[in-house]
């Protein structure tokens, strides 16, 4: 495996996009009741191939969110103690079939990885990150307020009827509707300590 397939194996390890710009249509669905019991099994895996160095795992994105549609990719945020240091669980995260898909050293040294049926999103953070509090306020507040969920829902609905060049631009269309959840969330944390 060459350095822009994911191995950490290589000389030059590319930020960014592992594999480039992909091009796919987005397609919402209803939420189904299956999508937990599919986070479950892939918590599980993730559990076997990393054991302790897996310090947390939670179900997140819209499919996480009870009565939300969604594009049907399970989302799943993974702990680990460092992420930038990959020795510690990119190998045995593609000895279990996930493939590094994005690396971004600038942006909390996120990385994501997916199944090759493209149906799992994996990100993966450092312990103590402020994007694992934003993923967890933003679901929680889903799944407590209608209001923002219906908002939200419709914001998806009408990105989703456009043509996207790839699903990045579409995620970053969310991103106003996105931030303002994220801030009533916290929000609601102040008000409630």
């Amino acid at each position: 495996m060459n350095a822009n397939q994911g191995s950490t194996s290589g000389d030059s390890l590319p930020a960014g996009l592992i594999g480039g710009v992909e091009r796919r249509t987005v397609r919402l669905q209803a939420s189904s009741p299956r999508w937990p019991a599919d986070f479950a099994a892939q918590a599980r895996v993730i559990r076997a191939a990393l054991g302790a160095a897996a310090r947390r795992i939670e179900h997140i994105g819209s499919t996480s969110v009870p009565g939300l549609a969604a594009k049907p990719i399970i989302d799943l945020l993974l702990v680990v103690e460092d992420s930038s240091e990959e020795t510690s669980y990119l190998p045995a995260l593609e000895q279990a079939g996930y493939q590094l898909r994005v690396r971004e050293p600038e942006a909390n040294e996120h990385r994501m990885f997916r199944t090759p049926d493209l149906s799992v999103h994996v990100h993966v953070y450092s312990t103590g990150s402020a994007e694992i509090d934003r993923y967890l306020v933003f679901r929680d507040r889903l799944r407590r307020n209608a209001n923002d969920r219906r908002r939200y829902e419709a914001a998806k609905r009408a990105l989703a009827a456009r043509d996207w060049p790839d699903m990045n631009a579409y995620a970053a269309a969310k991103s106003e509707v996105v931030e303002s959840i994220i801030e009533a969330g916290f929000r609601d944390l102040a008000r409630d300590c």
